[in-house]
């Protein structure tokens, strides 16, 4: 793979890998860092993909293991630096895209994940397992639970 693609790849799916890994760990900063891990990991290995689903899909679970390994490791646990979601230069079309935007960053990370992958990129419940590791009936409970708690946060329910 030369320079060129690499740079177009980075240009196709690097916007898709940072919400990933700002979704995971509310963090500018880190996911920044998850990012520029997950190309690396991309262009140094010598992987072939089927189509550009396949290559997503394979970003975004790099990227949510690489999330996962950052929240064990020794300096996560030590050294918590994450910015206000108010202090972050976030831009939002309307004030109920705010509002929900803030309660699916204030779920739990499991439900913060499957709404992400479901709602802001997308994709289906079976890629979703296939990215997270799970399998489509715990999916589907943790959407059905995200639902719930972002209802009961909203006080209303809202098409995302």
């Amino acid at each position: 793979m030369n320079t060129e693609q690499m740079g177009e790849i980075y240009d196709k799916y690097k916007n898709d890998v940072y919400r990933m890994a700002f979704a995971y760990c509310k963090n500018s900063a880190d996911a920044e860092d998850i990012m520029q891990e997950t190309f690396i990991k991309l262009f140094t290995s010598n992987i072939i993909f089927e189509d550009e689903s396949k290559r997503k899909s394979w970003l975004l679970k790099v990227t949510v293991n690489k999330c996962r390994d950052m929240f064990r490791s020794l300096r996560y646990k030590y050294s918590l630096t994450s910015i206000p979601l108010e202090e972050a230069d976030l831009v939002y079309e309307t004030p109920e895209e705010s509002e929900v935007y803030h309660a699916v960053m204030a779920l739990p990370t499991k439900y913060r994940l499957v709404i992400h992958l479901y709602y802001y990129e997308g994709y289906s419940i079976k890629e979703i397992g296939e990215v997270t590791g799970k399998n489509e009936s715990a999916v589907q409970t943790q959407l059905f639970r995200a639902r719930k708690k972002l209802k009961g946060a909203l006080g209303k329910e809202l098409q995302l």
